[in-house]
């Protein structure tokens, strides 16, 4: 008589992830809540957001974290992260490992945590930056005030580069903002590829007829939110300096 092994469980295939990134004050949590809700609308898809690690943190603290605290932080944010993304199909995450890192570069003048959180945005299907035109406004002990945003930006994006990883802009306010960043979602899931159990097509009719209606002059020189073209001038600036 011979013995067979029971069959293993399949396990699921981890959803795809979607990263907010941008400075303080640019509508990332009002914006990954959006556009979580939305995806989920017009696919059918099991969508979720995870919020910030920090805000959280910061309210159990009372408190800024420390330089020593920040590596902590950063896992906690990929961690919860991960999580939902056994579960879910799609993860609007509203920011990653990567924005501590940022900060912990300009506040700390610490580099360290760059490696370990750019090996985690490399798993991200799409990378979302919020521009830096919506008005500041205050909220708790997080923010620092509208002059750090620019240097947070421009830390941002030069990470990114450095690190050969690309970005889709999103700009507007109010509803132009969610549709800016739907417009940049869509071809992703367009391609139906990567998104485990995908539903039927007919769900997706509502991402075919916004990509199909997109204006072929939709892109402008004067605000461009091509990231190649985007990043191809950032690499020439940096040459230049």
């Amino acid at each position: 008589m011979s013995l067979s092994s029971p069959t293993s469980p399949i396990q699921p295939q981890p959803g795809l992830l979607i990263a907010l990134l941008g400075a303080e004050s640019t509508g990332k949590s009002v914006l990954a809540q959006g556009l979580s809700q939305a995806l989920e609308q017009a696919t059918g898809l099991r969508c979720t957001t995870v919020p910030e690690y920090l805000r959280a943190w910061c309210d159990q603290h009372g408190r800024t974290p420390l330089a020593s605290e920040q590596l902590d932080i950063a896992r906690m944010q990929a961690a919860h992260i991960d999580a939902a993304a056994q579960t879910h199909q799609l993860v609007v995450c509203d920011t990653t490992p990567v924005m501590t890192a940022v900060y912990s570069q300009l506040l700390f003048q610490d580099s360290s945590l760059w490696p370990e959180a750019l090996a985690f945005q490399r798993r991200c299907s799409l990378t979302l930056v919020t521009a830096l035109d919506l008005p500041w406004v205050a909220d708790g002990m997080q923010r620092d005030g509208p002059q750090v945003r620019a240097p947070v930006d421009a830390a941002l994006r030069q990470g990114l580069i450095q690190a050969g990883l690309s970005w889709s802009v999103v700009s507007g306010s109010g509803a132009a903002r969610l549709e800016s960043a739907l417009n940049a979602v869509s071809p992703l899931l367009m391609k139906r590829h990567g998104v485990p159990a995908m539903p039927a097509r007919g769900l997706f009719t509502r991402l075919d007829e916004r990509q199909a209606n997109l204006p072929a002059w939709q892109w402008l020189c004067e605000k461009c939110d091509v990231p190649e073209c985007e990043h191809q001038s950032l690499r020439l600036a940096q040459k230049l300096a």
